[in-house]
Parts: structure tokens; sequence; C-alpha cells
């Protein structure tokens, strides 16, 4: 481990430590002696015992760092999880992350724009409109046209701390696959590196504003989502400057119910909205952390989201889709042997799995749980006790379906603080099914035709060249495969032998030491036989390594 690496992991024990976090050990019998230990180190070293559990947490996330504060910000809508002392606390760190200096930020800003901020823009306010883990947002407007407007800037020196957190991650994900046999099956390798692939993402704001404006083209006559509008003239990797939007922070309940929002349908459009982005467009935003969604101040009776903060967005293929909404749809007809053979089908667990016994371990775990209202059923919950089912079929992980799921997981908290009755099955069924439907009509098949038909009509020309290559190679193949079915033979054959004359040879060893032992007349004998003992083993070790 480099020396970097030790004391970043040096810093995460003792800000762990000084922030006194006992309470988040676990209690399980396994680790009790450990807890034990913690409890008694963390309440020596604990210098901030005058706060509250959930403030110290807060705390010590935002000291770690940006990696952290996002675990943090999807921790804080999961109420179902935490008391509200602590979610209240960690919803901070949506927005309300300590900022860095407004000057730094201003000169951040000037640099990338290769100019004196006041060219472009003026009114610009020092103090951030808002802070996050990554990124602060400042509030100016545009001189040309007088127009409000925010501009996003990369906090200075993130890079060698996130990399390094990486590395820890990286190296953690190595150690669990190498001393506990059952990790490999969750991918965490692959996991870490997607994670990895988002993060930096995030870091580059050209690549959020490629996001930001593919999204908002997707929902431009949108009733139910509003995306801003990005000046693509003064973006760049470190900054990014968008339209100010105006509206109400979704965790704000009591502004939202002041001004008598629908928050039934406020609760079905989020639910709307995701499954959009997922089926219909293959393109959803990864970030939707309450810090991140807005609602319009207008038609509250008709009420309109407003998404920011594209800079993580994921997107799922035909087949992963197809598999996803299927087996929603059968957790709702509790069709446990379609769910067996959808992941059979789609290679989520190994083809010699035994699909009654799979169905069965289904219907096991999942009939109790559905004799409860479906109101009161979380998606979380499905997908814990799904993937703790499928790992004793020895299921893999999906790294492509890790962000997915976080963004479900953040899309079920808001929607349950805004409308705890909502019934999320109930919303999402119909939606699901449509989309299902829609896959098998003529007109979608036909469609998809037309989209290969071009491509197909350029390969034509080179068809007979890709015949005789594709030949070529079959030809080659083949003879390769013999090639090694004659070594193969040739190499078994070997073993076989050598077998033997290890055998012959070490019943003459044997038989040589016993006799000069036993009989000093036959030591010449001996001698003899056993050189012709070491002999044969010689030329059985030599047919091995042929």
């Amino acid at each position: 481990m480099l020396v970097d690496e030790l004391c970043r992991l040096y810093s995460i024990i003792k800000t762990i430590l000084n922030y006194g976090l006992s309470d988040f050990v676990p209690t399980h019998r396994l680790i009790f002696p450990l807890r034990i230990g913690s409890r008694f180190l963390l309440r020596v070293l604990n210098k901030h015992s005058q706060l509250t559990l959930g403030e110290r947490f807060r705390l010590a996330l935002q000291e770690l760092g940006p990696i952290w504060i996002k675990f943090g910000q999807m921790l804080s809508t999961r109420r179902d999880i935490f008391p509200d002392s602590v979610a209240d606390q960690l919803s901070i760190l949506q927005d309300r992350v300590a900022p860095f200096d407004g000057i730094i930020a201003k000169m951040c800003i000037e640099r990338a724009i290769g100019n004196s901020l006041e060219t472009w823009f003026k009114d610009f306010q020092e103090i951030p409109l808002a802070s996050a883990s990554i990124s602060q947002v400042h509030s100016a407007r545009l001189k040309k046209n007088n127009k409000d407007i925010v501009i996003k800037i990369i906090r200075p020196g993130l890079l060698p701390i996130i990399k390094i957190d990486i590395c820890l991650m990286y190296r953690l994900a190595k150690w669990i696959c190498k001393f506990l046999p059952e990790g490999r099956k969750f991918k965490f390798l692959e996991v870490v590196s997607e994670y990895e692939k988002t993060l930096f993402n995030e870091l580059n704001l050209l690549k959020e504003t490629a996001n930001t404006i593919q999204l908002r083209r997707n929902f431009k006559k949108s009733q139910i989502l509003y995306i801003p509008k990005v000046y693509v003239d003064f973006c760049s990797e470190n900054v990014m400057v968008m339209e100010r939007i105006y509206g109400i922070p979704v965790y704000n309940l009591v502004a939202l119910k002041k001004q008598k929002t629908n928050m039934k349908l406020l609760a079905e459009r989020g639910i709307e909205i995701f499954f959009t982005q997922v089926f219909r467009d293959s393109f959803f935003h990864g970030d939707m952390h309450p810090g991140n969604i807005f609602i319009s101040y207008k038609h509250p009776g008709n009420p309109k989201y407003i998404s920011v903060d594209c800079g993580i967005v994921g997107s799922l293929n035909k087949k992963d889709k197809y598999y996803l909404a299927a087996n929603f749809i059968a957790f709702f007809n509790h069709d446990y042997r379609k769910i067996a053979e959808l992941h059979l089908d789609s290679g989520w667990i190994p083809l010699d799995t035994n699909i009654e016994d799979f169905e069965c371990a289904m219907r096991t775990v999942f009939e109790p749980i559905f004799e409860q209202p479906l109101e009161k059923i979380p998606f979380s919950k499905i997908l814990l006790y799904l993937f703790n089912t499928a790992r004793y079929f020895n299921m893999e992980i999906q790294p492509q379906l890790i962000l997915l799921q976080k963004t479900l997981l953040y899309i079920e908290g808001i929607v349950r603080q805004l409308y705890p009755n909502l019934n999320l099955w109930k919303s999402a069924q119909p939606f699901l099914e449509r989309w299902m439907r829609d896959q098998l009509k003529l007109s979608t098949t036909i469609c998809a035709l037309k989209d290969k038909i071009p491509h197909w009509i350029d390969k034509i020309p080179e068809l007979p060249n890709l015949l005789s290559h594709e030949f070529k190679r079959s030809c080659m193949l083949q003879k390769k495969i013999e090639i090694l079915i004659r070594e193969l033979r040739t190499q078994r054959t070997n073993h076989g032998q050598a077998l033997f004359l290890f055998g012959v040879g070490a019943t003459l060893v044997t038989s040589s030491i016993f006799l000069y032992i036993q009989d000093k007349y036959l030591k010449i004998f001996s001698i003899f036989l056993f050189v012709i003992g070491i002999f044969i083993w010689t030329i059985g070790w030599k047919r091995i390594i042929q």
C-alpha cells in the first residue's frame, strides 16, 4: 500500500473516531468483540460528544470528502432506515455543504472563460446559492440579455483526494474477492469501476453540459418535468453556465403544502418521470437526490418538476430494459416461475441452476411480504430480498444496474416523503405493461427494421468478402481445434505412460532400499536397482514435460 493511501486510511479512521460513531457499529454476534473495543475507543476519542448522533454523522461525512458526502446524500432519503433526527441532518448534505471562498470561485471562473467576469456577467454574488460535495453555484446575470443565470464551479483540490479514495475502494474490493469466495459473485471490482467512471464524469462539467442538453431535448414539450437551458459558450471542464430556475425544494414539504400543491399527483409524476427516462429514453438522471429537484411555483394543482445537476446519467440496453420490466410485472402478478425463467434467460444466474428450486425459494421469501398492503412494501426491500435469495443460487450482481438501483432508491425515498400512502406498485404497473405491449406491436418491429435496413444495405456489397473471410477463419479454427485435439491425446498418452513409469521407478527404488538394508550380500544389486529406478523416474518426468 502506498504512503498516500496509508495516510488517507489513517485520516478516515481518525475522523470516525473523532466523531464517536460507535452507534453505527453493527450488533452482530460475530463482531461483538470489535463492537466492545470500538465503543470504548470511540467514546474515549470522541471530541464532539455534545453533538447529536445525526450531527456527528453529517460532519464526519462532510470532513471525509465528496465520495462520503454522496453516500450521505443517498442515505438522507432512507427515512425507513434512519430516524428523522439523523435523516434531517444528512439532508443538509444535499445542497448545504460548507462552501469554499467566493473570491477563489471568481478567480477560477475567470481563468476558465479567459476574461474578467465583468466582461460577460453582472451582479455576481460571491456568497453561493448552494454548495454541494463536488461543486458550488453562484448567481449572476448575463449582460447581453439581462437573464438570471447560475454559474457552477468545481471545487478546487478535489482530484487527489478522490483518486486516493478510489484506490482504497479498489484495494478493499480485491481483499473481499481474495478472502471471501462469495465476494466474487458480487463483482465488487466492476462496481467500483462503474462508480469511478460516473464520479469522474461528474468532475467534467462539459459532460454535464451535454447530459443537460440531452435531457432538455427529451422533455422539451413535457408538462411534468423542466430542464433548464445551458449557455454553452461559457462552459468548460470546470465551469458551467445555465439559466437560473425558481422553485420550491422538493424536501420543503411545509412550503409545498402551503401553496396547496397536489401532493398525490406530484408523487405519481415522480414515478412517471423515472420510468419514462429509463424505458422510453434509455437515458436517466442518475443523481436525483432531493437537493437536485425543485417544484415549480406555477400551477400547484398541476405540479411540475424542475431537475438540475445532470452530471451523473445512466442508460440501459434494450435487453436489460426488457428483463427489468418483465421482472417487475412478474412481481406484480406473483409469477415466481416467470421471475426464475427471466433470471436464467438473462444470464443473471448460472445455466445449470435448478429452476424449480429457484422458483420455490422466491415464493417462500416473497409470499409473506406480499401479504402486506402494497403501499407498505418498499422497492428497496424487494431488491434486498431478491439479491439475498438469488445469492444462494450464485447470482452475479450486474454493475450496469447499480446506478439504476441507487436512482430508484432516491425516487422511492422522495415519493414516500411527498405522499406516504402512495401505492408505488400500482403507479408503476400501467406504465410497465404499456411499455411491454409497445415492444410487441408490429409498428415497433417495423421501426426497428427501418433503422437497421440502411446498415444492412451498406453491408450488402461487402457480403462476398465477409463470407470469404468468415470461411477462412472457420477453416483456420477447425485446423487449430484438430491440432489441439491431437496435442491433448498425446499429452494424455504421455501422462499415462509417465504414471506407469513413476510406479515402476518407485517400486524399484523402494525395493533397492529394502534390499540394501536387509541383505549385505545384495548391496551392489540394490544400488543397481536404485539407479534403474531413478533412470525410469527421469524418463517418466520427461514424458510429463513434453
